[in-house]
């Protein structure tokens, strides 16, 4: 199902557009949609994030990043690595068990020298806190993420974002065990949420600046964007506690918002008015009543873009669309005119900064905006002129 530029057939969207990596190498209509673009934004507009190597062939890529204007860049912190024997201590983050990545150290000190904040995903757990189901299974006690969220708090309080798991609707990065008749689209969901908002009162108690981002969904995956949105859910009813809506809206098709959802309860570039709008009916604060006064809550929930690409050049094993240079060009530059005509997107981040090296099979992703061969695509002018 590959085909550069086209886009696929329905029943092929759900099934085949899929990530196969981590940064660290591992019929029922829906809501009204709510309005996405708007007035311009303020002075400040929406942030660049961008994910990619630390360090290339020796040399540090932070002032590649600083001049293509990232003003967040991310890393993933997989617990399972950092925390393979239970700690004594698990909130104290030198508690000998725990190995923290000297890359990401390195991170801390050159985002700081260039003025870049970082943006922190902790997914996968280790075996001894889920009862050794595999990585891709939570805690079966919510609180030990919540713990390891607080400890990398302290280890890295120059941490702007935490990102609570990886693209958790998506199958194989989220598994949890459900309870005999519990179906998968409203047991995940509810499932996470439980972990998500224990995460986000450690993470709040370590530093009350932390930015908790939440939901994490995927263009499609297992269970839709529509279906993991409306079913996050705490046992007493509540939506999880979140300050922003995170969402990779990876893509078949030029960026538009004029495009209708190609896959009822799927949300790509194009649609997200329709994402905003589930979020909206879904995760919106309840009133709070005072006396005879009901008070409410700002009501909408920013949007974090972690994670949007588009491979160039031929077929890969990663995602099923590739573009030719210019029109990747095209689609990130139409994303940016989304993302700038709007004030509800906070971030929008890449993926990555250079193509993945060659390999035996040659389907290698190049959704770089730099190649092999140390070339800038024109894509890459695009992302440092975007504000």
């Amino acid at each position: 199902m590959r085909r550069a530029g086209g886009l696929l057939l329905v029943a092929a969207l759900v099934a085949a557009l899929v990530i196969a990596v981590w940064p660290d190498g591992s019929p029922q209509p829906g809501p009204s949609a709510a309005p996405l673009v708007e007035p311009a934004p303020g002075p400040a507009g929406a942030r660049k994030a961008m994910w990619g190597p630390v360090v290339h062939e020796g040399r540090s890529q932070f002032p590649i990043y600083e001049e293509l204007g990232v003003d967040t860049f991310q890393y993933t912190l997989t617990w399972d690595t950092v925390a393979p024997d239970r700690p004594a201590d698990p909130r104290d983050p030198a508690d000998p068990a725990y190995r923290w990545p000297a890359e990401l150290d390195l991170a801390v000190r050159e985002a700081a020298r260039y003025g870049i904040e970082l943006s922190v995903t902790i997914t996968f757990a280790p075996e001894w806190a889920n009862g050794s189901q595999g990585r891709t299974a939570p805690p079966t006690d919510p609180r030990a993420y919540a713990d390891f969220a607080y400890a990398a708090s302290r280890r890295y309080p120059s941490v702007a974002s935490w990102l609570i798991w990886g693209e958790p609707n998506r199958a194989g990065n989220f598994e949890p065990q459900l309870p005999r008749g519990e179906g998968v689209a409203q047991g995940k969901p509810r499932h996470y949420a439980i972990l998500l908002d224990a995460a986000y009162g450690a993470l709040k108690e370590a530093d009350a600046a932390d930015n908790v981002i939440g939901g994490n969904t995927f263009t499609v995956g297992e269970v839709l964007p529509r279906d993991w949105i409306a079913n996050l859910r705490l046992p007493n009813g509540k939506p999880p506690r979140m300050d922003l809506y995170g969402h990779n809206p990876y893509t078949t098709r030029r960026p538009d918002l004029g495009e209708e959802p190609l896959v009822d309860g799927t949300a790509d570039f194009s649609d997200l008015d329709t994402l905003a709008g589930w979020i909206d009916e879904n995760l919106r604060p309840p009133p709070l009543r005072r006396g005879p006064e009901t008070m409410r809550l700002p009501t909408e929930l920013p949007l974090y873009l972690s994670e949007f690409t588009v491979p160039t050049d031929q077929p890969n094993y990663v995602l099923n669309v590739h573009v030719d240079r210019e029109t990747q060009a095209q689609w990130l530059d139409a994303a940016f005119t989304i993302v700038e005509g709007s004030d509800r997107i906070h971030t929008l981040g890449w993926f990555q900064l250079r193509d993945q090296p060659p390999n035996a099979d040659g389907d290698e992703a190049r959704w770089g905006l730099i190649d092999n061969e140390g070339r800038r695509k024109p894509a890459f002018d695009v992302f440092a002129g975007a504000r």
